[in-house]
């Protein structure tokens, strides 16, 4: 398995764009006019919009990981770029032109920059008690007579005190983006060590040489793009949504048992931890076949991997279960983000929650990165996909070498096996489970808090 995925990764996830593309459509960029029309018909119909919102954005997916992933991986990667680059042309002069469409309102302040005054006023309560003593001389003044004081109104102040209560909501997310962004990375990874049938046949030239399991390691034939793997989260968005909105959530709306977004939130990190322990655990099993020298070469675009006799159908579970865990958790995070925060916050608050993702999937690349330095879990330096071209001949002298032993498969590198993905993967879920714990804590804490709010003692100023 690879010590550094980026170098493997990189080139071959650019599909992952595809999905992305639908993100930056999201709420916090989307017509205000709407969001305010969808707020005004009840927690019901917000469910909905983000139900039916999430499902467009994996309609979209399925263009990119059917049509560019093969191109990229069985034609031409520069070729599959340009249908990426093309796409977002195209949806860039749409929104252009549609512009006069929207309803737009002036901007009015900044929300952003009254928070962090905010937060400063709040760790540093001396420097601002000084000001405050220094602006009190001129309380004599008639009201007419006073300076204008800069300082934040009220509405800033609730809007701060509903921020406090959900960052922590929404920080705790981390750890389920760290493992959701492992389906566009290391599971990519993992698959191109398994077995990936071809679509066409071809005459391998380069196998083991028992006949009982034959992979194919050079030849001219299309293989399955790996990225396909990933339509199994999408189909189960797809197929998901529509039954949960239709079927699942009136029925149990009907017998007032709907559960909140957080609740749904604490099942959908059940679902991601379920994944990665899955992961880990075929990961294992390659591990078993990489011990027993049980491996063949199979070529992937223009690089080679040494593959265990494993199917890569096998990576389907780990997949579903990222799907359904999106069911239940990206999609209620993305109500619970918009509904808690004040309607002046809204697209503040969107974009901190989209910002935290981002966060989750680079602490996942970066925590990747730490355990590839020497002496770390997936450090294997010699094991990286070598490119067919460069490594040909010495491919062929070595497979021609270990095939004159009859009976044997063919020898990967020492290094094949001293990559430990699978403790990768089960300390993923270490992470995730705590965090879900962690989570059930604070979530349980934030509703007592709300309803507190809710009472008639006080209004609440957010719509959670």
């Amino acid at each position: 398995m690879e010590a550094h995925p980026s170098r493997q990764a990189a080139p071959r996830l650019s599909w992952s764009l595809g999905p992305s593309l639908g993100y930056g459509e999201g709420p916090g960029a989307a017509d205000r006019g709407q969001q305010s029309k969808v707020m005004e018909l009840g927690r019901d119909a917000t469910r909905r919009f983000f139900n039916w919102f999430y499902w467009s954005i994996n309609v979209g997916a399925v263009f990119t990981l059917l049509v560019v992933a093969f191109i990229q991986q069985n034609l031409s990667f520069l070729l599959g770029y340009s249908v990426l680059l093309g796409c977002v042309l195209l949806a860039f002069f749409t929104f252009l032109f549609t512009t006069p469409a929207f309803i737009s309102k002036p901007p009015r302040g900044s929300q952003v920059s009254s928070m962090l005054k905010l937060a400063l006023r709040s760790c540093r309560p001396g420097l601002w008690g000084r000001r405050a003593a220094r602006d009190s001389q001129g309380a004599h003044l008639l009201p007419d007579q006073r300076a204008p004081q800069p300082g934040p109104s009220p509405q800033d102040i609730a809007n701060f005190r509903v921020l406090v209560k959900i960052l922590p909501v929404m920080v705790t997310l981390v750890p389920y983006w760290m493992v959701y962004f492992q389906m566009q990375s290391t599971y990519v990874l993992q698959g191109l060590h398994l077995h990936i049938p071809s679509l066409s046949p071809a005459s391998p030239t380069m196998a083991s040489s028992n006949s009982s399991m034959t992979l194919r390691a050079w030849g001219s034939g299309y293989t399955i793009p790996e990225a396909w793997l990933l339509l199994a989260n999408v189909v189960a968005v797809l197929i998901l949504v529509p039954l949960k909105d239709h079927l699942l959530d009136p029925l149990l709306l009907r017998c007032e048992l709907l559960p909140s977004a957080l609740q749904k939130m604490a099942l959908g990190m059940l679902f991601s931890f379920a994944s990665v322990v899955v992961a880990g655990v075929l990961e294992m099993e390659r591990l078993g076949y990489v011990h027993r020298n049980e491996t063949a070469l199979q070529l992937i675009g223009e690089d080679l991997h040494w593959a265990a006799p494993l199917s890569v159908w096998w990576q389907i579970p780990q997949y579903l279960l990222i799907g359904i865990s999106e069911i239940f958790a990206s999609i209620p995070g993305l109500e619970f983000a918009y509904g808690a925060a004040p309607r002046t916050m809204q697209s503040a608050i969107m974009g901190i929650f989209f910002c935290l993702s981002g966060v989750g999937s680079l602490l996942g690349s970066s925590l990747v990165a730490l355990l590839s330095l020497p002496g770390g879990w997936m450090h294997c330096p010699r094991d990286f996909g070598s490119s067919a071209l460069d490594t040909e001949a010495r491919t062929l002298a070595t497979v021609a070498e270990q095939s004159r032993q009859p009976g044997c498969w063919l020898q990967a590198p020492e290094s094949a096996d001293s990559c430990r993905l699978d403790l990768y993967f089960f300390l993923l879920a270490g992470i995730q489970g705590v965090t879900a714990i962690l989570f059930i804590c604070i979530s349980r804490r934030y509703e007592r808090t709300r309803q507190e709010l809710a009472s008639p003692h006080g209004p609440h100023p957010g719509r959670g």
